[in-house]
């Protein structure tokens, strides 16, 4: 099946399966649709953060990155929706999520170029401490941006002390400091002591300047101030000054 290369019409947002137009292949919208189910079953039940509201929100703002970047909008919905399905944080390994995301897609009628394309964003797009090269396509970069970007704000905070809570890491330690991801593994980034006020330190207050897209720099704007505004206010009450 060749996916379409048509510009997104106006449906609303909150359907991630309405991608493509009226005139593109029904076989898209289906391919689309199934997935949504696909992930839906498997993140379902997710309490890390990284649940199905969280893929949905994704692939809701990677169609409208596409939109105004001019990228492959099936694509970017399509990798969007089945990519923390292929997250190492929810499988025994990196490669055991890239195996069952490749494994479903090869089970579906779609252009082998179009499976490698999509494999390749999800391998790809990860923070992974900073240490990723940069994403290849259009597509990719759009994706990304569209993952970072529910790291950056109000939704933001919400999931970091849910993915604290999750992990078993403190609110805050004055006592043990941000660590820098630079110097450290992916598996001691990962599996390493730390604190949910130290992840905005660690991670989210540097993805605001690791955006790809314009459209995506501007929309993080704004977040990437709220969550300044949020951590004064934390600390100065951690300090009992508010």
């Amino acid at each position: 099946m060749s996916h379409p290369h048509e510009q997104p019409n106006s449906t609303p947002a909150s359907d991630p399966t309405a991608t493509t137009s009226p005139s593109s292949p029904p076989e898209a919208e289906s391919l689309l649709a199934a997935a949504e189910a696909y992930a839906r079953a498997e993140l379902g039940g997710d309490t890390s953060g990284h649940d199905w509201w969280h893929v949905q929100r994704v692939a809701d703002m990677a169609r409208r990155l596409a939109a105004d970047e001019g990228a492959d909008p099936f694509l970017c919905v399509l990798a969007a929706l089945l990519h923390d399905v292929a997250d190492e944080k929810l499988n025994p390994s990196k490669e055991a999520g890239m195996a069952k995301v490749a494994s479903w897609l090869e089970a579906r009628e779609l252009a082998d170029g179009d499976r490698e394309h999509v494999l390749e964003i999800i391998g790809t797009m990860s923070y992974n401490g900073g240490a990723n090269p940069p994403m290849r396509t259009l597509e990719g970069r759009v994706v990304q941006d569209a993952d970072r970007l529910d790291a950056i704000g109000a939704i933001a905070v919400a999931r970091t002390f849910v993915y604290a809570g999750h992990v078993g890491h403190p609110i805050h330690d004055p006592e043990l400091p941000p660590r820098d991801s630079l110097v450290l593994t992916s598996e001691e980034y990962r599996r390493g002591k730390s604190t949910a006020i130290n992840h905005f330190h660690e991670k989210l207050l540097k993805l605001k300047d690791r955006l790809n897209t314009p459209a995506a720099k501007s929309i993080a704007e704004q977040r990437h101030a709220f969550m300044r505004s949020y951590l004064e206010q934390f600390q100065q009450e951690w300090d009992g000054e508010r």
